[in-house]
């Protein structure tokens, strides 16, 4: 009987422990990209430092890379896809805004204060219009205290190509 004593002061001793350290755990909290983009910044204004945003905005999907003016240095990057669980979301101006959320709590975190948009569409062959998450993308990066100085369409348009596909009379459905 005395062993079955002191196994139970010990489990209560390891016990102890344990309790102690769960509400340590909880005091971790989630902070969205939103509300980290939104807030303002807590460090002190440093001179203007400009980044470019690269967004590629198709029917299927919204991609932003911010790089630095060069272009050789990548800051941040957010995609639809990468916001949403299900493939016929990843176009959609929720996603897109979520992205564009990410990449300004990222640039705001490295100092970022004025940006250059550029906003390109599949072009080519392809449809020459931006996406639906392109407008909401411009929005949300106007709106997290990025300061926007120019807003450009980069969409490759062919000026002479090749022949588009369908041939003489086109495709027939």
């Amino acid at each position: 009987m005395a062993k079955k004593a002191t196994n139970a002061k010990a489990s209560e001793k390891k016990a102890a422990p344990a309790t102690a350290a769960a509400p340590e755990k909880q005091k971790k909290e989630t902070i969205s990209y939103e509300a980290k983009a939104m807030e303002e910044s807590k460090t002190k204004p440093r001179s203007e430092r400009w980044a470019v945003a690269h967004v590629y905005s198709s029917k299927n999907d919204t991609i932003i890379t911010l790089t630095d003016i060069s272009g050789a240095e990548t800051i941040a990057v957010g995609s639809g896809g990468m916001m949403v669980n299900t493939d016929s979301q990843e176009g959609s101006p929720y996603a897109a805004m979520q992205a564009a959320y990410k990449v300004a709590s990222v640039a705001k975190d490295k100092g970022i204060t004025n940006i250059n948009i550029e906003i390109r569409a599949p072009g080519g062959h392809n449809s020459k219009t931006p996406g639906h998450g392109a407008q909401a993308v411009v929005r949300v990066l106007a709106r997290s205290g990025l300061r926007v100085n120019r807003i450009e369409d980069v969409t490759p348009i062919p000026t002479d190509t090749t022949r588009r596909a369908g041939g003489k009379r086109g495709r027939r459905v």
